[in-house]
């Protein structure tokens, strides 16, 4: 290693043109690592299944384009025949650039020149599934749990970088973690989603349900959560909600209602219960307006042109809304 970093200065760089991230998918696969993860049994091998025919034959993901290319699909829990009668039942053919193996080496063992190799040969190849993850995980004494978890990732990223291929590593989820995000559920240390660029979580709410959510996280692919349904072996995509949509449907609907209010009145001053009474509001409490005035004022607000300021008087706090004239967005709720 030499003894002298190598650095850019902040001119050069947004001066120069540099290669843009290649996307195997657009908008949901770019080159890199990534992990898949969902409970035991859910369908994530029907989904990488799927997956990997779609971008062998260069046809989209649910609304996403892919890119054609070779694909190596690692099915390390399944045998030769497994795999036969699943194609059987989600495809009539199948094409010649997408290959399986259900056996190779682990990480530090050799399974990163088994993949250099393989990407060598076939020189078209974008994007490889290993299915599971677990399976090629050495065995790892080392008390530093987040550490080990962090460099075996960090392994087959360098070969994904190398090459600008997707890796994508299919997991499972811890059965109790933190509920309120499913992120944090992902079996190991968050070593492993700190060194991927991109997290999918595959969700139910009921396991017998046919419907399930992915979620979608990464460096370079926004927030998004997509709503899929279990038809016939294949993944359907029901509905998209990205992180715009997800963020404007958790805002209160106090926060609109106060706008239209504004946009008619102008101007008014009041208390918060005052308030409530005049946009006929009856589900907020009034020691919770001031809070969403506040925390809304610059994101919802002030793009609707209206002006937010409060003041204590005597025992009460008087809330001050006025309109803007000068501004055109009456009464399009912008954000």
């Amino acid at each position: 290693m030499e003894n002298k970093l190598k650095t850019v200065d902040a001119e050069t760089l947004l001066s120069t043109p540099l290669p843009r991230t290649h996307f195997v998918v657009d908008g949901l696969i770019p080159q890199g690592i990534h992990i898949l993860c969902g409970a035991s049994k859910i369908g994530k091998s029907w989904l990488m299944l799927w997956l990997c025919l779609q971008v062998a034959e260069g046809k989209p993901i649910w609304n996403f384009p892919s890119k054609q290319s070779d694909v190596l699909y690692l099915c390390l829990e399944d045998t030769f025949t497994r795999i036969q009668e699943r194609l059987y039942t989600i495809t009539d053919s199948a094409p010649e650039n997408l290959r399986f193996a259900v056996m190779c080496g682990k990480i530090g063992q050799g399974l990163e020149k088994q993949i250099e190799n393989f990407v060598l040969e076939f020189k078209n190849t974008r994007l490889i599934v290993i299915d599971t993850l677990q399976k090629v995980r050495g065995e790892n004494t080392d008390k530093n749990a987040y550490g080990n978890d962090y460099n075996e990732i960090s392994l087959l990223k360098t070969i994904a970088d190398k090459y600008g291929i997707a890796i994508v590593l299919v997991h499972h989820l811890r059965k109790l973690g933190d509920a309120s995000d499913p992120f944090n559920q992902v079996s190991g240390t968050t070593g492993i989603t700190g060194a991927v660029d991109s997290s999918f979580v595959l969700k139910k709410d009921k396991r017998s349900s046919q419907i399930a959510t992915l979620l979608c996280t990464g460096r370079d692919i926004e927030y998004q959560e997509l709503t899929l349904r279990f038809e016939d072996t294949v993944w359907e995509l029901v509905d998209i909600q990205r992180s715009e949509e997800i963020r404007k449907s958790e805002i209160p609907d106090f926060i609109f209602r106060v706008v239209s209010f504004i946009n008619e009145r102008k101007d008014w001053r009041g208390n918060a219960t005052d308030l409530l009474t005049e946009i006929t509001d009856v589900e907020t409490r009034p020691n919770a307006v001031t809070k969403y005035l506040s925390r809304y004022c610059y994101e919802v607000l002030a793009k609707n042109s209206v002006s937010y300021s409060t003041r204590r008087t005597g025992k009460c706090r008087e809330i001050h809304l006025k309109h803007d004239d000068n501004d055109a967005n009456d009464s399009k709720n912008a954000i």
